[in-house]
């Protein structure tokens, strides 16, 4: 199973539409662009959400299955990782058939999202039907305190053994919200007291999105950037489109020393 790739774009999210920046990717057309802009411009991964014509949020398993497979024709080397994010809507009965139906390569939860029934033994089930259906799951972890119930989930064999990949956000969707980098240490005291295998990424909203990620790839992890959080260079204008912002990323990225390799699309 591939890791998860240094860079991963996340080019329209659940909330923002084109009222928001006009280069906000709401259909599949416009999803196929992205992607392949963004990839020549270093993303290795593309973390997509589907829209429905009024550019609203949706969890449709064809409209998904078709995407992935336009992009493995048109952008062949990019991984496509799709959403189960209820944003309020589906549960996670719905979000787990969503996954079952598309069989993707890759899928993000979110822990709270998927538990919230408390339905224990379903979603342990789902956990360990990925892991055989050779699909990768990232964790979505809001706070220290998730990553820590994480943790004490996977010491009972709640998710299969390996590596877990993991992404800690550093803030929450909320108006005018901008995250800081320093949020990010609080994980990292938690993930270094703990014997957890992880493959790990950060998210972060508003202006500072640049430097948190600078700052997660300085203490060893990885980043998922783009307008589903941030439409903001590091210079605090706004970005051209999600692929100005992985050139603003890999740009400042090299001007603090930290060195992508060849390899910074994608995986080991």
């Amino acid at each position: 199973m591939k890791s998860l790739p240094k860079i991963m774009v996340a080019p329209n999210g659940a909330r923002l539409t084109k009222a928001d920046h006009p280069q906000v990717p709401v259909t599949l057309d416009e999803l196929l662009i992205t992607g392949k802009s963004c990839f020549e411009a270093g993303a290795g991964a593309m973390h997509a959400h589907i829209r429905d014509k009024n550019q609203q949020h949706l969890l449709d398993a064809a409209l998904y299955r078709e995407l992935i497979i336009e992009m493995s024709s048109h952008v062949p080397g990019m991984t496509v990782q799709i959403t189960t994010e209820a944003v309020g809507q589906y549960s996670p009965e719905q979000q787990r058939r969503l996954v079952k139906n598309v069989l993707p390569e890759a899928v993000s939860v979110s822990l709270t999202e998927m538990l919230s029934d408390n339905d224990l033994e379903a979603a342990k089930s789902f956990y360990y039907w990925c892991e055989e259906a050779a699909i990768a799951v990232q964790h979505i972890l809001y706070s220290p305190l998730e990553l820590e119930r994480f943790i004490k989930l996977n010491d009972i064999k709640f998710f299969p053994a390996g590596i877990h990949q993991l992404l800690f956000v550093l803030g929450r969707y909320s108006k005018n919200q901008q995250s800081d980098p320093l949020w990010l240490n609080g994980f990292l005291e938690v993930l270094d007291q703990s014997r957890l295998e992880t493959d790990w990424a950060v998210c972060a909203f508003g202006s500072n999105e640049t430097s948190c990620a600078v700052h997660a790839m300085k203490m060893g992890g990885k980043c998922r950037i783009g307008f589903e959080n941030s439409i903001w260079n590091s210079t605090g204008e706004i970005a051209v489109d999600n692929a100005d912002r992985i050139v603003d990323v890999i740009k400042t990225l090299q001007s603090t020393k930290i060195w992508l390799g060849s390899g910074s699309q994608g995986g080991s």
